[in-house]
């Protein structure tokens, strides 16, 4: 099959990353795949690019493809206009597809009664259009089935062994908690699990605890006047109580090295994305660092993407205590992070991903 994909390319993306997975083992098995627009360069933003996103492919020849995806992520709505015409008039309805990566296309949501899927119901009826204007068939990187006969869903996202840092290349350890992200819908997993259990067991933990990652250091100016606020909710003064120390964010092709850098990494995930179970490639990332990764899942959710051992892993209700737990007996701890890897490499091998994702495509 010959496909399409209309992106937002960039070189600190998980979404291209992915992508250029999608490209190499698409090649493999016989497939063309494809991000729309003209060849990029090696360097961008000053960086330069992994080996797989450097041979990434490019083309503007719409004749040449079956099938059409367009990534509906961050700003993509619709294309610039002119090219949009040509990719409609090219590509029937039928085999056009919007990839729901942001999870735009569910309804009006609201979790923990201050993260939403969109902003009101207003808002869920403009994205909603959107999507009807291009397309019939949406994808949605979920584990949840979904009863709306367009949506086919599937992960996605998946699991690279070759990513997985090599022993050679494993930085020295700095931290012994770190959190690698964003503080964008984080406050209230923060504050009723995690800094509880950091203050229940500071004492015990001799090394440092680092946050990398933008509006850990305070709210920013702007996000009351876009009714941002509870976004990006902290408390700074329960940080530094707490002697967390708060760093730069890193580019996307530096995250495996930095989360290498604690002994453990707590991953979160924002609460209206969990709720609807929505994946992303971070779920697959944190299994290619050298460090224990402990889940803000539930147990449920960490085994349905992890396997029995995520069921492990996992720290709502009982953050403390595990945080503790692999601190001391890390040995047993890497042992169960093997088997998410094994488990991952038979469930969520991009081969696998890139074989659904061509029977979603066909007809």
């Amino acid at each position: 099959m010959n496909i399409l994909i209309v992106n937002e390319y960039a070189a600190n993306a998980g979404n291209t990353h992915a992508i250029t997975n999608y490209m190499r083992v698409g090649a493999e098995l016989g497939h063309n795949i494809a991000i729309y627009g003209p060849p990029q360069p090696d360097v961008v933003d000053g960086w330069y690019l992994p080996p797989e996103m450097q041979h990434a492919r490019f083309s503007t020849d719409l004749k040449a493809f079956d099938r059409i995806v367009f990534f509906f992520e961050s700003k993509l709505r619709h294309v610039k206009r002119l090219p949009e015409v040509a990719m409609l008039g090219t590509f029937p309805r039928k085999h056009r597809y919007i990839l729901d990566a942001d999870g735009r296309f569910n309804p009006y949501i609201v979790v923990d009664g201050y993260d939403r899927s969109h902003k009101d119901e207003a808002e869920q009826a403009l994205w909603r259009g959107y999507y009807e204007a291009l397309a019939d068939k949406i994808i949605k990187p979920t584990i949840a089935r979904d009863k709306d006969p367009r949506v086919t869903t599937l992960p996605f996202y998946g699991f690279d062994p070759s990513e997985v840092i090599k022993p050679e290349h494993v930085p020295p350890k700095k931290y012994d908690i770190l959190h690698v992200g964003h503080n964008w819908y984080r406050w209230k997993d923060m504050s009723e699990e995690i800094l509880p259990a950091l203050e229940q067991i500071r004492g015990e933990i001799a090394g440092d605890i680092g946050f990398l990652g933008l509006w850990w250091d305070g709210v920013p100016e702007w996000a009351h006047a876009m009714g941002l606020e509870p976004a990006y909710r902290v408390d700074t003064e329960r940080f530094r109580k707490l002697r967390i120390k708060v760093e730069p964010p890193v580019n996307y092709t530096e995250v495996v090295h930095a989360m290498s850098t604690g002994r453990i990494n707590i991953f979160t995930q924002r609460p209206y994305l969990a709720h609807v179970k929505h994946l992303t490639l971070r779920y697959f990332e944190e299994f290619c660092a050298d460090t224990i990764p402990l889940l803000m899942l539930s147990n449920d959710l960490a085994e349905a993407v992890y396997g029995p051992a995520g069921r492990e892993l996992t720290l709502p209700g009982r953050a403390a205590e595990k945080i503790l737990d692999a601190l001391r007996r890390p040995d047993y701890y890497r042992g169960l992070v093997e088997d998410v890897r094994k488990y991952m490499l038979a469930n969520h091998s991009f081969r696998h991903r890139v074989e659904e994702l061509v029977t979603a495509l066909s007809d």
